[in-house]
């Protein structure tokens, strides 16, 4: 790199922003241990026992306006805490992303739930991303999206993630803006492009080392939304999708891209999406790579 690049060599990095980093002969493995152990002190998790999920697949959040008003300082600080842990942790991704709405005049039942994320936390501190050398380098991307999983205004959850070879390299999670009106449309769709706008970006970043990645395929487990980006007809049950987000099309023509259909089961980006039991938790957590390295 130093030959194509302009850059200084400082030593074996170890610590950046927050991240921990070891370098070992098999792989890299990154974490924010420290930084997830100052947490448990500064909000007084010692005490509390471990749970194995971050949230209860019971747990209905909502605004409970009946509810007591808890510190409202208090509870941004610990959403703000955790979101910056999301950086190595996306386990826990789609549990803070559920905790942060509830930010304005937040209840007990919202701090209980986000201080159940800490719970978890503790129970795997030194949890990380692993990244072996050995694997293939095939980028391939997952789409997923929570219909109407919202409580409080019916609005769908998309989420995405990037795989390469082996390897999680990138991923994303968002409640939508509008509303979707069905599972077919909107919901899938904003999903598929934000995947295929982000796969794009990899393939351009990778060509700075000289690697050329070609019909990439975008994993969904929705046959509506394949359907909806590979017919070129504009039908009247799709009229109120913006014009802007058809330009998936064009990638698939031109073979950029593929969208490809993967069952339920086996889509990965079901752990930053919704709420999942402790079996198919662990599953997706050993599938992104995410371990506690011994």
């Amino acid at each position: 790199m130093q030959c194509k690049f302009e850059m200084s060599m400082m030593g074996e990095l170890t610590f950046f922003l927050g991240l921990q980093v070891k370098q070992l002969k098999d792989g890299t493995f990154i974490s924010q241990t420290k930084y997830t152990r100052d947490l448990m002190k500064k909000f007084g998790i010692k005490e509390k026992s471990y749970v194995k999920i971050p949230m209860n697949t019971s747990v209905k959040m909502n605004m409970d306006a009946d509810g007591k008003t808890v510190d409202q300082t208090r509870h941004r600080a610990l959403i703000g805490s955790l979101l910056y842990l999301t950086a190595s942790r996306p386990d826990i991704t789609f549990a803070v992303g559920v905790c942060a709405r509830f930010q304005y005049e937040p209840k007990e039942s919202h701090m209980t739930a986000t201080k159940r994320i800490l719970r978890y936390l503790k129970g795997c501190q030194e949890v990380g991303l692993w990244y072996p050398k050995e694997g293939g380098f095939k980028m391939i991307g997952y789409s997923d999206s929570d219909y109407v999983g919202c409580r409080v205004d019916r609005k769908s959850t998309y989420s995405t993630c990037q795989m390469l070879g082996n390897i999680l390299a990138s991923w994303f999670n968002k409640k939508q803006n509008s509303i979707a009106t069905s599972t077919g449309d909107q919901a899938s769709i904003y999903m598929v492009v934000i995947c295929c706008a982000q796969v794009l970006w990899m393939r351009q970043q990778l060509r700075d080392y000289d690697v050329e990645e070609k019909q990439i395929p975008i994993m969904c487990d929705n046959t509506s939304a394949i359907a909806i980006t590979q017919n070129p007809v504009l039908h009247s049950g799709t009229k109120h999708i913006d014009v802007r987000y058809h330009f998936i099309r064009d990638h698939v023509e031109n073979k950029d891209i593929t969208l490809e259909y993967i069952p339920t089961d086996k889509q990965l980006a079901d752990i930053i999406t919704k709420l999942l039991c402790e079996s198919r938790f662990e599953e997706l957590k050993n599938e992104l790579g995410l371990i506690e390295l011994i």
